[in-house]
């Protein structure tokens, strides 16, 4: 017997029921491609939409919880990647045995030298100088320093990439490594936030943009830190090989599937962790007063609180995650290549994931992630299906094949996100699962 439909209005009403009925829609979605798939495949799946859950989590933080334009994600996750390839990648002893340490020592000593300089320049202000004498000695000490710094750097760059090819890794944990991601996140989204955040927002997404090319740009032409375009593999990983496993007696397919799930039970537990510490966090008074600068910051200016200074927590807290987001999935992938990096994929999507799931909702973000993702992936093999049908059914018309399908179904995936966000804001325009703020 089907449900009426003032039943299935009453169970869209009410937010639990809604949320109990679309994560079970979700399971059995989740259980159909693993039918159709595999179990290694919808095991892979799982495991990167679980890292990208976690940084949808910090998006919601930012935007969610505090109304912030973060278009940076996308250079959040390299920094990821990248900091889990300086801790965890195994040594390279041709740079240790090299004069690469002791040249890069005296460049850390230079920047350090440029920094003192910068910030004497600007304390002169103590000493009488004022106006533009002041403006133009900070200037002075800044070209000054930048100079200093490039004659120590651009030789041991050129030294190490001759040398050694790269600085290679510390060999520890990749779970160190993810921390390490998280640490560097957070210390870039500090000096970002303390230069962004007076701004507000089209201005904040705008700059947020620039930041996050900046740091796409240095990953990439950092050839002596993180090979740049040469890519750093293979990527160890925090649970065993598949080709351990296999090793260790495990068939191939068995292998790939236990490996897997191994992994994803590692990720799952760091986003149950996460999630627990955003939820209590914003379930209490820090989340009434995060909601108060978000829905009015004049407002709560007014009754004495540090908008800017909350703001920057909350970009920070984010960061951090999206930090240790990147760092799992280049860990998973076992490849870190700055190339592969594209907004469309790693800031697009996961804008898509929280407006969909619904902003303020961990619950909704964390739906619209294994949502959202699963939909990117499936959309080009289901393309491809129906473009080859439909080839084959042009050609006995007489019109030809239809070209490129492999390129066309590619380009699908654009499409289908445009059709799930479209009926997403019609039918749910505060996301499938909607904030929920509880009033006594």
């Amino acid at each position: 017997m089907s449900a009426s439909p003032s039943s299935l209005s009453k169970i869209w009403e009410d937010p639990v029921r809604r949320g109990i009925a679309l994560f079970a829609a979700m399971f059995v979605l989740v259980l159909l491609v693993g039918l159709v798939q595999g179990t290694a495949s919808i095991l892979l799946i799982l495991t990167q939409a679980t890292a990208f859950a976690l940084i949808a989590l910090g998006l919601n933080i930012q935007w969610g919880y505090g109304g912030l334009f973060n278009f940076a994600i996308m250079g959040f996750l390299m920094v990821g990647g990248a900091s889990t390839v300086f801790l965890s990648y195994p040594v390279n002893m041709a740079f240790w045995e090299s004069d690469g340490p002791l040249m890069l020592g005296r460049a850390v000593l230079a920047f350090l030298i440029a920094v003192a300089l910068v910030w004497a320049a600007r304390k002169v202000d103590r000493l009488g100088v004022t106006g533009k004498a002041r403006t133009v000695i900070v200037a002075l000490a800044w070209f000054v320093g930048y100079i200093i710094y490039r004659t120590q750097i651009d030789p041991a760059a050129a030294y190490i990439e001759s040398t050694a090819g790269f600085v290679g890794g510390l060999g520890l944990h990749p779970i160190l490594g993810w921390a390490f991601g998280g640490l560097v996140s957070a210390v870039i989204a500090f000096y970002v936030g303390k230069i962004s955040l007076g701004l507000r927002t089209d201005y904040l997404a705008i700059a947020t943009i620039g930041i996050s090319e900046i740091i796409r740009a240095l990953i990439k032409n950092m050839d002596w830190l993180t090979r740049g375009t040469m890519t750093v593999s293979p990527m160890p990983w925090p649970t065993p090989l598949p080709q351990q496993l296999q090793a260790a007696g495990a068939s191939i397919p068995e292998s790939f599937i236990y490996a897997r799930v191994m992994f994803l039970v590692v990720c799952v537990a760091i986003l149950i962790g996460a999630f627990f510490l955003v939820q209590r966090a914003y379930g209490g008074p820090w989340g009434r007063m995060m909601r108060a600068i978000r829905d009015n910051h004049i407002s709560a200016g007014s009754m004495g609180k540090d908008v800017t200074g909350r703001q920057l927590e909350l970009f920070v807290f984010g960061s951090i995650l999206m930090g240790i987001g990147g760092a799992m999935l280049a860990t998973f992938t076992q490849i870190f290549d700055p190339s592969g990096y594209q907004p469309i994929n790693h800031t697009f999507m996961v804008w898509v994931m929280v407006i969909v799931g619904g902003a303020g909702n961990n619950w909704g973000v964390v739906l619209g992630a294994f949502l959202i993702y699963i939909i990117w992936i499936i959309s080009d093999p289901l393309a491809q299906m129906i473009f080859l049908n439909l080839s084959v059914i042009t050609e006995q018309m007489g019109w030809g094949a239809i070209p490129e399908i492999d390129s066309r179904a590619l380009q699908m995936r654009v499409f289908v996100l445009g059709v799930v966000i479209t009926i997403a804001l019609r039918y749910a325009p505060r996301g499938l699962i909607p904030e929920v703020v509880k009033r006594s």
